[in-house]
């Protein structure tokens, strides 16, 4: 992230960070460190504590000519901008014909004992706001290329990224990355017994419950949407055709989710499609849990895709 980062600023000459202690600190999972010393604060700029002030003054720069990439330090905290992301930048395009290119970068998710209020998993609440594409990567190589493709978006895009994969290590491709625009899904593992739909952290924990079934000659297929919002509808139809039993995963209460739209959607598409029922696997509809214990007994993890997964499988 920071490398692309770095790399975009010297690219665009418009382009501007913005957000809390995104200088001399660094962002408070280091994402920015050492862009201050290179870009200076004209480029890389303190804001104050202020979600709406902040995200405000980076859609109307957006409007302006700027290329604003804001980040938001936890994602439960974007609630505090809402009506800004909401009401203004997700219509500047249907109702003005302005282009908004507009990125907000935050971290979201739980498994980190970080508590009720800086855990929390809310693309839900954008998911049905038309004009905020939603990009959620979950492999090294995808952040570099979705956030390039975030930040040639013409519109605003929300960018998600999961605390839980900030520490992993990467082997990336030699060759620069291309970006990825949204609304393209990867299919992360190819099988032929079913499908296990998901994003983010969810994706990374879905790859390790596909390999687990693989020694038991289950041969599950792994979604990695990626983008939210567009959905690669195309993809997953392509995969639940295939396997006929579809299991989508997603961190955050079942009630309401990402996964209940693409339930209803695979459903609709594919109404004598599928072998059995469409399962989701998600986290009871209750705040996160500060205990890492009970985090750890909430959260959908390898094994629980795994075992759902199997039972999807091996229904007759």
């Amino acid at each position: 992230l920071r490398e692309t980062l770095a790399a975009e600023l010297r690219r665009d000459p418009s382009l501007v960070l913005m957000g809390e202690d995104i200088g001399a600190y660094g962002g408070s999972f280091g994402v920015t460190r050492g862009l201050l010393a290179e870009f200076g604060d004209e480029r890389v700029r303190n804001t104050p504590i202020s979600e709406p002030g902040f995200v405000g003054a980076a859609i109307g720069a957006a409007v302006a000519g700027l290329h604003p990439v804001v980040e938001i330090m936890f994602m439960d905290f974007i609630t505090l901008a809402v009506d800004q992301l909401v009401n203004m930048a997700a219509k500047l395009h249907y109702v003005y014909r302005l282009a908004c290119p507009l990125v907000i970068r935050t971290p979201m998710g739980a498994g980190r004992s970080y508590g009720a209020t800086h855990s929390q998993c809310l693309e839900r609440l954008f998911f049905a706001i038309p004009g905020i594409k939603i990009m959620a990567p979950a492999t090294g190589a995808d952040f570099a290329a979705l956030l390039q493709g975030a930040i040639r978006d013409p519109n605003p895009v929300l960018f998600l990224e999961h605390k839980l994969l900030y520490p992993l290590r990467w082997e990336m491709p030699e060759a620069p990355v291309a970006p990825v625009a949204p609304g393209l899904a990867r299919v992360a593992r190819p099988g032929t017994d079913v499908t296990i739909v998901a994003w983010s952290w969810m994706a990374f924990e879905a790859e390790r419950a596909a390999a687990s079934l693989a020694g038991e000659e289950i041969e599950a297929e792994v979604v990695d949407l990626r983008s939210l919002a567009p959905l690669d509808r195309a993809t997953l139809l392509a995969s639940a055709r295939k396997t006929r039993r579809v299991l989508i995963v997603e961190e955050g209460p079942r009630t309401g989710g990402v996964a209940a739209e693409i339930a209803a959607q695979l459903a609709e598409q594919l109404p004598d499609g599928l072998d059995c029922p469409v399962r989701r696997l998600a986290m009871p509809d209750c705040p996160v849990p500060s205990a890492r214990s009970l985090e750890a007994a909430l959260m959908p993890g390898a094994a629980a895709i795994a075992a759902a997964a199997r039972d999807l499988a091996t229904r007759v």
